[in-house]
């Protein structure tokens, strides 16, 4: 596989302009590129940290939160997206799943080896999906600490091959509900540097094909798992199906139980509808 080694982290003020390019002239494809994105010296930034712990939940702590890394990854995923033999505009996709794992507690002050690729092509019944794969490893041929796998479809084209789904349930009776504002967008863009136009303003949202601004993604992810501190391992996977946007501002309601004595499953619903935003599960 080639390697392409990167001296610093990409400039996002670069890399949305190459974005919205990049849907212009991008009309898909059958093959993902090999390279391999890497990154030595990759350290967690004490103020930007406190600032995603509040966003998201978290109590302030030296220990990352697991999917804080993802906020340290997605420069070079958006660099790697944007690469011109990527096959796949960027603006369009959708995040439909994330899986983290982390294999031991990650520490502020830590320096880190970052390395992030594409693969697993693989049809959708709505079109094509594939996975962006982002480690973290203490020296650069050490074994990874910490791996997240995320999962995007490109809508168009599709294969008719049955998707993933998971039965439809009752909407179960919420353990907590949780106001979002409507500038929550915005202030995780602040802190991740994912500033796509359908998470910022009702505007260039409804540009997009969405009645307003919607949350990200990893966001709500984030919120659940801030859920769970303090019960947690120190090693565990995290994982998540994103289902229907939560549009902003909303009520929304989480509910989490115990399968088993190693794995935890929660859900995030419409407070005011029977309409699931995310299922996912922790297993320790």
């Amino acid at each position: 596989m080639p390697v392409k080694e990167l001296t610093s982290t990409p400039s996002m003020t670069t890399l949305y302009p190459r974005a919205v390019l990049g849907g212009l002239r991008k009309g898909g494809g059958d093959t993902l590129p090999d390279t391999e994105l890497v990154r030595g010296g990759v350290t967690a930034d004490p103020a930007r940290l406190a600032a995603y712990n509040r966003v998201c939940g978290f109590r302030l702590t030296d220990e990352l939160p697991a999917t804080y890394p993802h906020v340290l990854a997605f420069p070079l995923q958006m660099a790697l997206m944007t690469e011109p033999d990527f096959p796949f505009p960027l603006l369009g996709m959708v995040h439909v799943a994330n899986r983290i794992t982390q294999h031991r507690p990650l520490r502020l002050g830590e320096s880190f080896t970052l390395r992030v690729r594409a693969g697993n092509l693989r049809p959708h019944d709505k079109g094509t999906q594939f996975d962006v794969v982002s480690e973290l490893l203490p020296g650069a041929k050490d074994a990874p600490v910490w791996t997240d796998v995320s999962t995007y479809l490109r809508r168009g084209g599709g294969s008719g091959a049955p998707s993933e789904k998971r039965p439809e349930l009752a909407q179960p009776s919420p353990s907590a509900v949780w106001s979002v504002p409507g500038d929550i967008g915005r202030r995780y863009a602040e802190v991740s540097g994912d500033r796509n136009p359908i998470h910022l303003h009702k505007l260039t949202a409804r540009a997009f094909g969405f009645r307003s601004a919607i949350a990200h993604g990893m966001w709500t992810k984030a919120r659940c798992l801030a859920a769970f501190e303090g019960r947690l391992p120190g090693a565990y996977t995290v994982d998540v199906r994103f289902q229907l946007p939560v549009f902003l501002p909303a009520k929304v309601s989480f509910t989490s139980w115990h399968e088993d004595e190693r794995t935890w499953s929660f859900e995030l619903w419409n407070a005011r509808r029977p309409k699931p935003h995310l299922r996912g599960t922790i297993t320790g």
